[in-house]
């Protein structure tokens, strides 16, 4: 696939793919696309939403107010299981130092439970948080979700991944993986969305943009 400019917002590091389809609105959401390259990714500039998400211990708790602490590198992941989702925890692990000297926090949110979000930590020994979106919600208001076709659920089941299992929900989706800057006030100032899980921005380029974004301020 081949990347294009989306948006420029000072440095002009805002990126996507051009697989994604163009028609992004800033009320994109709630809607549940029919595969990853048909998804509306909401737009720079957009409020996160405020939905509930769950912390490693199950405990409920207000994703806008956990943003509300601080600048957030806002991470959504399709789960542990996913080798890539492994090398980009891993990866985000290796800058987190410079971003908390830039005053960021990372909040990285998967369709794992709970559960599985402490076996993560505990496996790759994660600084940061990690939240629970089993439900999906997040997923869906920030434009992100899709429907698993039949090829991809044959070939999750072929690894020994059943969705419906691991999250308790009746239908199996997935969030195209993506990356926010997110200021302290809830609004995305940046964000990195591609439709090829394979593919995730390399950490000097976000480290870039959370560098640049820092020095606006």
């Amino acid at each position: 696939m081949r990347i294009r400019v989306v948006a420029a917002i000072g440095l002009g590091l805002a990126i996507a793919l051009s697989g994604c389809s163009r028609a992004r609105r800033a009320d994109a959401g709630a809607a549940v696309a029919a595969g990853p390259t048909a998804i509306h990714p909401v737009l720079i500039g957009t409020e996160v939403p405020n939905v509930t998400l769950f912390t490693p211990d199950g405990q409920p708790g207000s994703l806008r107010a956990a943003l509300a602490q601080k600048p957030t590198v806002l991470v959504i992941y399709r789960g542990n299981w996913c080798v890539y989702c492994q090398r980009q925890l891993a990866d985000l692990q290796k800058i987190e130092p410079d971003l908390l000297g830039l005053g960021y926090q990372i909040i990285a949110v998967s369709p794992d439970p709970p559960a599985e979000l402490k076996k993560t930590i505990q496996g790759r020994q994660l600084n940061y948080r990690l939240l629970s979106d089993y439900q999906m919600n997040a997923a869906r208001l920030l434009g992100l979700a899709y429907y698993v076709d039949a090829a991809m659920r044959r070939d999750l089941e072929r690894y020994g991944v059943d969705l419906q299992s691991l999250t308790g929900q009746p239908e199996w989706m997935l969030p195209v993986p993506a990356v926010f800057l997110v200021s302290a006030d809830g609004r995305i100032r940046w964000e990195y969305v591609n439709p090829d899980y394979k593919e995730r921005v390399p950490p000097e380029v976000l480290l870039a943009a959370a560098r640049a974004l820092a020095e606006k301020k």
